[in-house]
């Protein structure tokens, strides 16, 4: 039996949640084209015959601008400790740039065995040949233990790379149950799905600043009902998530609905309200609040 941890990084869209859910065949961090998506590590375990990998999802890597942005990176900083391995994320149809060689020295600074996951193969369509000069400039700069092509939206390739994985993991006992698949509370989940159809639904300046939490969860044996409230930094931009008449925000809430009905696997009521806290993400107690690992609310079981 094998088993390690494994965090993934690299930059901004590069893919790391689609990559993540694909290598765990559920749907446990949220997926959007805008920068920034995920703002703290997520934990997907993979429990196999031969081996359970402890994966971790990270912020995308990029120079900070925030308090937020500081402490989204500081998860990036945390989850290069003590990994047995390194997934380095790089987006195949992207030019190389000054971003990546920054991303690769935090890689290099870790010394920690690392593989170039070069995603997004399928945007390059039949011809690779592009993946060569991506490959020497990442060669040149850090010597990774191997270089593998895929695609985490169609699937290509995730195969051969969760063997290599398994393949460079040391001996040792499975940590979590077979049916264990992540360390984020429902409550986390929740609030990440709304915030998906969030990102999802609008545009500009929005997305970043958009924050959600749930203000309770009441349990009952045919419904569970949850109260969340949605957190802008502007009254402009609260007019824009609620939409005319209401229309945006029904639209948020009943996608979210649906997805967490599908993973949670039970009927639910979703009761959504928008609020306006301006420069939350400058407010170290609001920010803090918002962490899934002291998120605060009333369960009524």
């Amino acid at each position: 039996m094998k088993s390690g941890f494994v965090s993934l990084i690299g930059r901004p869209n590069s893919g790391k949640s689609t990559l993540l859910n694909r290598l765990i065949g559920a749907k446990i961090a949220i997926v959007a084209d805008k920068p920034q998506t995920t703002r703290t590590s997520i934990q997907g375990v993979l429990t196999l015959p031969e081996a359970q990998i402890v994966f971790l999802d990270t912020p995308g890597i990029h120079k900070t601008d925030s308090l937020l942005n500081k402490r989204m990176m500081d998860t990036v900083r945390a989850a290069l400790d003590q990994r047995d391995l390194l997934l380095f994320l790089a987006d195949a149809s992207r030019k190389f740039g000054e971003e990546d060689r920054y991303a690769v020295a935090l890689v290099k600074k870790a010394q920690t065995p690392a593989l170039l996951v070069l995603n997004k193969t399928d945007r390059l369509g039949k011809d690779k040949s592009a993946l060569l000069p991506l490959i020497e400039h990442y060669q040149a700069l850090h010597e990774f233990a191997a270089y593998l092509p895929i695609s985490a939206r169609t699937g290509a390739g995730v195969d051969e790379l969760r063997q290599a994985v398994v393949d460079r993991l040391p001996e040792g006992p499975a940590y979590f149950p077979s049916d264990y698949l992540t360390d984020q509370p429902e409550r986390f989940l929740a609030a990440e799905l709304i915030r998906e159809k969030i990102l999802e639904a609008t545009h500009q300046e929005v997305p970043h600043a958009v924050a959600v939490a749930v203000d309770s969860w009441e349990e009952t044996p045919k419904l569970t009902r949850i109260y969340a409230t949605i957190y802008v930094e502007r009254s402009g931009q609260k007019g824009i998530v609620i939409g005319a008449g209401g229309a945006m925000l029904k639209q948020i809430g009943t996608q979210a609905r649906q997805q967490m009905e599908l993973m949670f696997g039970r009927r639910l009521y979703l009761d959504l309200r928008v609020k306006v806290q301006p420069a939350w993400r400058e407010k170290p107690a609001f920010l803090e609040a918002l962490d899934w690992r002291t998120m605060a609310g009333n369960d009524e079981n």
